[in-house]
This record gives structure tokens, sequence and C-alpha cells, in this order.
């Protein structure tokens, strides 16, 4: 039997479980249960009861069930310690997380309970309008790290102190002045921590994280930041081609923004994700003209924007209008802008979103050569990043190869983004 839980995977069958409906009933990866019936890992205590439910049987019936433990665990010398599994300790991470989410979205849903500061900032009391002030340009400080940092989920944990910080400081009484800053600082760091799981590929933390910004914003009075936390959310379902549930939520992102500070690029962004949105809907006016309303942001004059949950700047215009124009067919239109966007200075990131929309104008004229030299691209630092964003646009362009499998070269191409959905899943 070697390392394998034969026990245990005979009584998961037993059960008329495959492999992925019994991960889904437990809420897990498939990888997951893999492992464990390969005696590679070992459920973690806080999963057992479920398990235990799932398979009907008693804990210390599902205990003699997981004896076949992994070798470094059943070696004399480390009896007692059986290898972490490094993805049930990303689930418990996320989940603990979410749990701080929640409490921090619940605290901000709770009437202010009136404008007595109960102590000073320092002495570990109610945070005072300066001290406020300070952790906002924290925050500010941590969006900076987060577009420098080549692995997006490193940035987490500081997310968490602050929220942490936040969170001790809404339990306490504070002056409206002092809970609206707050608010804002709250839906800051909840749309930092949303684009941080929307580039690690968890799109449903990312909306739940969306969601609890625009409540912060709202409570906040806000309406820039409300505005960008809806714009966030809908480009969620615009990524995932579910373009009429993005409407509603653009259109009150467009309102709150003609509501707020005129000097800001907020209006002219949701545009941008607007024009993305009709050209998923097959409208080529609306795109055009949402797109030449995104680019008034050229017209502006001083700070634009905020470097933080507002950062566009029209730097991207001609990226935008490409993936819009290959969306809508038209590959004339698309390669141009996207020749230009080559030629400017992109982040690793937008520059394989770039490559990825030619190789699909490659997949349009049937061009194999064109569709490789682009994509061994984004392969490659889809592979050095590890990030879901690159991941999932290759992941899109895949179904798109199956007419040009006759060439070895396309055969390649897509065993190689198989084999790294496959990784980056697990």
């Amino acid at each position: 039997m070697g390392d394998r839980r034969t026990a245990f995977a005979a009584r998961r069958e037993a059960m008329g479980y495959t492999q992925e409906s019994f991960a889904a009933e437990l809420k897990a990866e498939v990888s997951t249960v893999s492992r464990w019936e390969r005696g590679e890992a070992t459920p973690q205590p806080f999963r057992r009861p479920r398990i235990a439910k799932a398979l009907d049987v008693t804990l210390q019936e599902l205990g003699t069930l997981l004896e076949q433990a992994p070798a470094s665990a059943r070696c004399p010398a480390t009896a007692a310690v059986v290898s972490p599994d490094p993805a049930e300790a990303d689930d418990m991470n996320r989940r603990d997380l979410l749990r701080l989410f929640s409490a921090t979205g619940a605290l901000l849903a709770l009437p202010a309970t009136g404008d007595v500061v109960l102590a000073d900032a320092a002495s570990g009391g109610a945070l005072d309008a300066m001290g406020a002030e300070e952790s906002a340009v924290f925050d500010g400080n941590l969006w900076r790290v987060y577009g420098l940092a080549s692995n997006k989920s490193q940035v987490l944990p500081l997310v968490r102190t602050q929220l942490d910080v936040l969170t001790d400081a809404l339990r306490q009484s504070q002056t409206p002045a002092t809970r609206r800053r707050l608010c804002q600082r709250a839906a800051d760091l909840f749309q930092l921590a949303g684009e941080i799981y929307f580039d690690g590929d968890r799109y449903t933390d990312a909306a739940h994280c969306y969601t609890l910004a625009a409540a912060a914003s709202k409570e906040a009075g806000a309406p820039d930041l409300w505005a960008c936390a809806l714009t966030r959310h809908a480009f969620i379902a615009v990524y995932e081609h579910q373009y009429t549930e993005a409407v509603p939520l653009l259109d009150l992102a467009a309102t709150l923004a003609s509501r707020g500070d005129t000097d800001l690029s907020t209006q002219h962004w949701v545009a941008a994700v607007q024009a993305e949105t009709f050209a998923g809907l097959g409208d080529l006016d609306a795109c055009q003209r949402a797109l030449e309303t995104a680019a008034e942001v050229q017209h502006l004059t001083g700070p634009v924007h905020n470097g933080g949950w507002l950062r566009f700047d029209g730097s991207r215009l001609a990226e935008e209008r490409g993936t819009c124009f290959v969306t809508l067919g038209r590959l004339d239109l698309a390669e141009a802008a996207l020749t230009d966007a080559l030629n400017a200075a992109l982040t690793t990131r937008r520059k394989a979103g770039v490559l990825t929309d030619l190789a699909m104008i490659g997949v349009h004229r049937a061009d194999p050569e064109q569709v490789v030299a682009y994509a061994d691209t984004v392969l490659a630092t889809a592979r050095k990043t590890g990030s879901g964003v690159v991941a999932r646009k290759l992941r899109d362009l895949q179904p798109y190869l199956a007419p040009m499998l006759g060439d070895q070269n396309i055969q390649r191409l897509d065993v190689e983004i198989t084999d790294l959905i496959s990784g980056h899943v697990a």
C-alpha cells in the first residue's frame, strides 16, 4: 500500500463520492483530497467534523481511516510531526481573513455611538483625526508596494495588520469626522484586498471585498471612492464575460462619479470599463462613445488620481481600445491600438494582456506562428509571476486553439497552458 490511505479512499467511494464531489461537499480543492488519499497530507482538525459527517463515521473512526500517515510523519524521529499542507494552510488563513473582513464590515454598519473621544491614540484609546490621516498615508504606501510586488499575495498580511488596527478603532467611540476617515480607510483597504484576491483568481472573495468597500464608501459619504468600488465589482463580471450583470453597477458608478470631484479621473475610468462592457454586448457605437469619454482624461490638469484606489490616468487607453476591438472582431482597429500599447512602458501583467490579445488576433487569422510567438511570452510571464490574472487570460485563449490543433506548435502550446492552469488551481 505504501503511503496511500486506501481505507479512506474506499470509504469515500462507498459513500458514492468521486474525488470531485467529495471536494465540493467539503469546500476543498480536488488536489487537496487527492493529497489526503495519497498520504501526502493529513486533514487539519478544523476539517475533520465535516469529513466525518460526509463519510458517516465518528471522529475516532475517521482517525483510524487516516492512520496511514505520510512517511515523514511515521518516521520514529518525527513521530508526532505531520508535514503541513500549504494549500490547507492558505485556505485557513483566507477564511480567517474573510472573517476579519466581515467583522469590520459589521462594525461599519453600526450607527455612530456619539461625538466623545474616550482617549487618545497613544494611550490605546480612540484614534484621533491626526492618527487617522497618518494611517491613511500608510495605506497609500501599501498600494505602491502592491504595484511593485511580483507576487501580489505577499501584500495581504500587511493589509490584514492594518485592518486589525482599523477594526479596534471602529469598536471605540469616535467623533463623526474621525469615523468618516475610518470608513474611508476601510473602503481603501477592502479595495486593495479585493485587487489581491482578483490577481489570485479568487473572484468570489474579491467581490466580497468590493461589496464591503462600497458599503464603507457610502458610510463615509465619499462618491469617488464608492464609484471605484462598484467599478471594480463590475469588472469581475466583465472579466467573466457576464456583461449584462456589469451594466447596472457601472450605471450607478457613473452617477456617483458625476457627483464627485471633477478634477479626478473617476468618471473616465468608469467609462473605460463601460467600453469593455459595450464591446462584450456587441455595441460598437456605444463602445466608441465610452472610449471617447475615457479619453477626455487627457484634458484634465493636475493630479488626476491618488495612486491607490484610483489609478486611471489614460495611459492604458491603447490597451483598452485594443481589448474592446478584439472582442468586437474589428481586428484592423485592434492591431493598431495594441501595437501602440506595446510601444509604451508597460508593467509585466499589462504587457501579458496586450500579447494575449495579439495572440487572439492570430487565432482569428488562423496564423499559428503569430499565436505561438505571443502566447509563449505570456506563458513565461505566468510561470514567473504566478499571477491568476495572466493565467486566466491564457485559459480564455485556450478554447480558441481547437481549430488549429493540427499544428504541432499549437498542440504543444495547448498542453503547456493546461499544465499551467492545473498547477495554478492546485
